[in-house]
C-alpha cells in the first residue's frame, strides 16, 4: 500500500432495516433507500432525519433532481417495479406512494424489478435498468418511457450517463458486459463483454458480473466485478487542445475500446461500490467494506497505463456492504449489521502530514 496516510474520523448511524442504496439530495443532505420501503432524508451537519418515506416495497435507488428556476427539486424512488417521483418541498414529516406526484411502472411484471436509476446533467431523462436486463429512459418533460431496442442477457444491476454526452449511457450487467448506447435511436453503440478476458491470476472464483459502475467528469469508465477486479476504460478520456484551456469533445465516446483499458484485481471478493472523486481518481468498495482509492496513472497510447492503490480503510461497523457515496470530504457507505438492522458509517477525510504529523482535511 503506498505511503500516504490518512485519518479518518467517522459516526455511525442504526436504522431498522439494511440500507440497500445512497445518494446525495440538496445541499449537506444524504438519501437513504432500505428494503423495508422506506427513504430517509438526512441532514448530516445534524446527522438527523428530516424527512421520511415510509410503505413502499423494498426501495433499490434513490436520485435527486437539483432544483432550478423554473422547477422545484424533486426525489425519484425505484421500488419493486416502479419508479416514484416525490417533492420533499412539503410540511409533512412523514410522506407514503399516496403523496407521489408520478407513478410509472417500468417492470413488466413482479419479478422484472427496477434495479438503479441516474439522471443525465441536463436533468431532461432519468435511465433505469432492470432485472431481466433492460436498459431505458424516461423522458422527464412528459414522463415518456423508452427501453432501448438491444438489452442485457440476464440482470442489468448499473447504469450511468456519460458526462457531457446527456443522450448516451452505458450499463453493466451479470452477463459480464458493458453495453454503450445512444437514446435517440435507443441502440447499442458500443460493447466490451468481461467474461473473455481471463484474469491475470489465471482462474477467477466466480464470474466477472458487473456489480458496480461510475464514469468520470472526463469519461473514463470504470466498473467492479464481482470475482473482485476493476474495469477501466481510458479511451473516452476527453483531451486538451494544444495550447488551449478548454476540453476537446470527441465526435464518439470510445470508452469502450479495447486498446484503452486495463483490468486489475483489487480484492477477493466482489466490489460492490465505486465512485470517481476527481477525474482520475475513484473509490472501490468490497462487500465486506474495505474501501480503498485508486490513482489512475499513465495513458494506454505510451504503453504505460496503471491503476495505483493511494490507501485503504475499512468499516468498523458493517457486516456487508451495499453502497457508497461521497458528499465532498466525506466518505459514506451503508448496508447491514450481523442482526440484518441497518447501518450507515459516515467518514470524514484527514490527510497526516508524514513529515510534521500536521492534518489537513481533503
Amino acid at each position: 500500500m503506498p505511503d500516504e496516510k490518512l485519518h479518518v474520523s467517522r459516526k455511525s448511524l442504526k436504522i431498522p432495516a439494511q440500507v440497500t442504496c445512497l445518494a446525495s439530495g440538496q445541499t449537506d443532505q444524504l438519501l437513504v433507500g432500505s428494503d423495508d420501503g422506506s427513504v430517509r432524508v438526512y441532514d448530516l451537519a445534524a446527522m438527523k432525519v428530516m424527512k421520511a418515506i415510509r410503505g413502499l416495497a423494498p426501495v433499490s435507488s434513490v436520485v435527486w433532481k437539483p432544483q432550478t428556476e423554473s422547477h422545484p427539486g424533486h426525489l425519484f424512488v425505484a421500488t419493486g417495479r416502479q419508479v416514484l417521483t416525490f417533492s420533499v418541498h412539503t410540511d409533512k414529516m412523514i410522506l407514503t406512494s399516496c403523496d407521489a406526484h408520478a407513478e410509472l411502472v417500468i417492470g413488466s411484471d413482479d419479478n422484472d424489478l427496477v434495479n438503479e436509476l441516474t439522471i443525465n446533467a441536463k436533468g431532461n431523462q432519468l435511465a433505469y435498468c432492470l432485472d431481466s436486463g433492460i436498459v431505458g429512459v424516461i423522458d422527464l418533460s412528459n414522463n415518456k418511457v423508452v427501453r432501448m431496442k438491444q438489452s442485457h442477457d440476464t440482470v442489468c444491476g448499473s447504469v450511468r450517463f456519460i458526462p457531457d454526452r446527456p443522450g448516451e449511457l452505458v450499463s453493466g450487467g451479470y452477463d459480464s458486459t458493458l453495453l454503450h448506447f445512444g437514446s435517440l435511436q435507443a441502440s447499442v453503440l458500443s460493447r466490451d463483454n468481461l467474461g473473455t478476458i481471463t484474469p491475470s491470476s489465471g482462474m477467477s472464483m466466480s464470474p466477472p458480473f458487473v456489480v458496480s459502475l461510475s464514469i468520470s467528469s472526463t469519461g473514463i469508465i470504470a466498473a467492479g466485478t464481482a470475482d473482485g477486479r476493476v474495469y477501466v476504460g481510458t479511451s473516452g478520456e476527453k483531451s486538451h487542445e494544444a495550447g488551449a484551456g478548454r476540453q476537446k469533445r470527441r465526435r464518439k465516446w470510445e470508452g469502450l475500446r479495447s486498446e484503452g483499458r486495463i483490468i486489475v484485481e483489487v480484492a477477493q471478493g466482489p466490489v460492490t461500490g465505486l465512485t470517481f472523486t476527481s477525474p482520475r481518481e475513484f473509490l472501490t468498495c468490497t462487500l465486506l467494506g474495505s474501501v480503498t482509492s485508486h490513482e489512475i496513472c499513465g495513458s494506454a497510447t505510451t504503453d504505460n497505463l496503471s491503476v495505483k492503490p493511494k490507501w485503504s480503510y475499512s468499516a468498523e461497523d458493517i457486516f456487508k456492504v451495499n453502497a457508497i457515496v461521497t458528499l465532498g470530504n466525506l466518505v459514506i457507505i451503508g448496508g447491514f449489521q450481523e442482526d440484518g438492522g441497518g447501518i450507515i458509517e459516515v467518514w470524514r477525510k484527514t490527510s497526516v502530514n508524514a513529515a510534521d504529523g500536521s492534518t489537513e482535511t481533503k
